[in-house]
């Protein structure tokens, strides 16, 4: 069984600034591989609750860490125009020594949109729009210029100097499982396909489609790392597994969150088997929401009882 990556997604609503460089310093010290932060404007569902900027957060936590890996689980697509994001992503690449992994999707919820008056369009539009900044970020990354002409998107001969310092580029992540759309692009252009929580009761199937699309195109889908989103409750023992159920299943038993699906709940020795089977099932990549929002207890027992064993 290899060693997977195992980061832990810290979605920074009601978050101080200091609180989250404190967890992403702790995941640091522990060897725990990346933190993950959300790209919303507001926290979905809770627009008066504070919440900081996304591209800002990670910016800052990378330039007060020295191994971490960061990155956004994932942008959305409409906040930021394609050349705009790779003069972006390059310089905080730069700045960071190698650390960013770049996640990206279509935007997800339209509320935010139409309070900024940003465009929302269809899935189909969005995921047009999301085809071409990959196809933008590939080229600005490969040829350090971008040339392109599409029908959301025009760029003529833009340098993006320097490149990246992570070579052929940060790792691009994209999540989401629709098959029409989404699917087809993580065969073209992603470096790891992201299952989110709303969708780990269709692993297999989904799986299946994205093998037939990369047989379609001639890439081997060996070459894209499978990653997955679950919800962890990590309980010290089992005198303590009651209350960390409770919590878990108040703050992540609705729809939508899959809490069930994966059943990533109970003690370390549970845990480690839990997760071998997603490693085994070759997922390389493996991002955790924990039940407590990464305190200091669960982050020191996911490392220190959890992740040696996998």
């Amino acid at each position: 069984m290899s060693r997977p990556e195992i980061g832990v997604y810290l979605p920074q609503m009601g978050f101080a600034f200091d609180d989250l460089l404190h967890r992403a310093r702790r995941c640091e010290e522990l060897g725990i591989d990346s933190l993950w932060l959300f790209d919303h404007l507001y926290g979905p569902g809770m627009p008066e609750y504070p919440s900081l900027e996304a591209w800002t957060v990670a910016t800052a936590l990378l330039s007060r860490t020295e191994r971490l890996r960061v990155g956004h689980m994932v942008l959305c697509n409409q906040f930021r125009h394609p050349v705009t994001l790779a003069k972006m992503a390059t310089t905080l690449d730069q700045i960071s020594g190698g650390r960013l992994s770049l996640g990206i999707g279509s935007g997800s919820i339209e509320d935010e949109h139409r309070r900024a008056g940003l465009p929302w369009g269809t899935f189909g539009e969005r995921s047009e729009q999301l085809g071409e900044t990959l196809a933008i970020l590939h080229q600005a990354f490969a040829d350090e210029r971008i040339d392109f002409a599409g029908k959301h998107f025009t760029v003529t001969d833009m340098p993006v100097k320097p490149g990246p310092l992570q070579r052929p580029r940060p790792p691009i992540v994209v999540g989401g499982v629709g098959e029409k759309f989404t699917l087809p692009l993580v065969a073209r252009f992603a470096d790891v396909w992201n299952v989110p929580t709303y969708a780990l009761d269709q692993i297999d199937r989904k799986v299946a489609v994205l093998h037939s699309l990369c047989d379609d195109i001639g890439r081997d889908p060996a070459t894209i790392v499978l990653s997955i989103e679950a919800v962890m409750a990590l309980a010290p023992d089992e005198a303590s597994l009651p209350k960390v159920r409770s919590l878990a299943e108040k703050r992540f038993g609705g729809p939508g969150f899959g809490l069930h699906d994966t059943d990533l709940i109970g003690t370390p020795a549970v845990l480690v088997d839990k997760l071998g089977a997603l490693v085994d099932a070759g997922f390389g990549q493996i991002v955790l929401f924990t039940h407590d929002r990464c305190s200091d207890g669960t982050l020191e027992l996911l490392a220190s009882e959890v992740v040696p064993r996998l």
